[in-house]
């Protein structure tokens, strides 16, 4: 069968929000549109993670041995038309018709950097320039990321829930990185120098210089700063139509990163897998009766109910 998106979802230590991730998106779009490679880094819970890789067969789960290149081998291997990629605490909480975010990308390919499904009229407004069109009969709305306004409205390249044209996002990682055969030997990550600097001094910035992402966090944070430094090269509009994801920020897996909501013991990777193991899955009927109103969310939002 020929996908047209390949869904590329990056996952430590959260099985049971994973499968709340697998099961909200296939609920409000089709797996047929999707062929989901799981970028999973091996730590903890590895039985319960086989559980839910069991259940959703027809991803390709990749264990990651070493993050960028294994993140490289697969991009150069995706033949998709677009790219979408995914957080284990993103939760899908309603659909966009798929023949609406196709047609943007037809009709205005000159424009669009991405059609975004976690942006919405509603926190958006008052803030940053909406442009409303309608599109077979729908309201479709579109904004300048080069201009924008929030946090949010500013960064244009990120991991939680944009569609991307495939071909710009080899362009931008290939802009990021360094292609030099002798650098990318002896200054990637896990090399015999970057080990050895490593028990010295920090070697992030080293990295960070020659382009080399080591966790889902770099490589979103380098990629979209190449975006906002090299704008110029880049279509400006993002595209949405309502906020059809929200990430559910509960616990951290990744300590360079702190979530904005506040987490709690209830809420920790353990406790999760032990409920997982347990029978419990994250509910998605809840959370759709409600919805949060924003592309990040906390706990309030976080239910559990004991499968059947």
């Amino acid at each position: 069968m020929n996908r047209l998106v390949s869904n590329i979802v990056f996952t430590k230590n959260r099985p049971l929000q994973l499968e709340g991730y697998l099961g909200s998106l296939f609920k409000h779009f089709s797996e047929e549109l999707f062929q989901t490679y799981i970028l999973y880094k091996p730590q903890l819970f590895d039985a319960e993670y086989e559980q839910c890789f069991r259940k959703y067969s027809n991803c390709i789960v990749i264990r990651e041995n070493d993050f960028h290149s294994d993140f490289l081998k697969l991009l150069s291997q995706i033949d998709t038309k677009y790219i979408l990629f995914g957080i284990d605490d993103v939760v899908y909480l309603d659909p966009v018709s798929f023949d609406i975010i196709e047609a943007c990308f037809n009709q205005f390919p000159g424009d669009i950097f991405g059609f975004s499904l976690r942006h919405s009229t509603e926190s958006i407004k008052d803030r940053d320039d909406i442009h409303e069109f309608s599109l077979s009969e729908q309201a479709v709305y579109k904004f300048n990321w080069k201009d924008g306004k929030t946090d949010l409205t500013s960064y244009p390249f990120e991991l939680c829930a944009t569609i991307y044209p495939t071909a710009l996002i080899k362009k931008i990682i290939n802009s990021v990185t360094n292609n030099n055969p002798l650098i990318r030997k002896l200054f990637s990550p896990g090399s015999k120098v970057i080990k050895v600097l490593g028990a010295i001094i920090s070697t992030r910035p080293i990295l960070k210089s020659f382009g080399y992402f080591f966790s889902p966090n770099t490589l979103e944070s380098w990629s979209c700063r190449w975006c906002q430094n090299h704008s110029q090269q880049l279509p400006k509009f993002l595209y949405f139509q309502k906020l059809c994801a929200s990430a559910i920020q509960v616990n951290m897996v990744n300590t360079s990163t702190n979530n904005e909501a506040n987490s709690s013991a209830e809420h920790t990777v353990e406790v999760l897998a032990e409920k997982y193991k347990q029978g419990y899955r994250f509910d998605i009927d809840a959370i759709e009766k409600n919805k949060p109103t924003g592309a990040h969310c906390g706990q309030d939002y976080f239910k559990l109910i004991k499968s059947k």
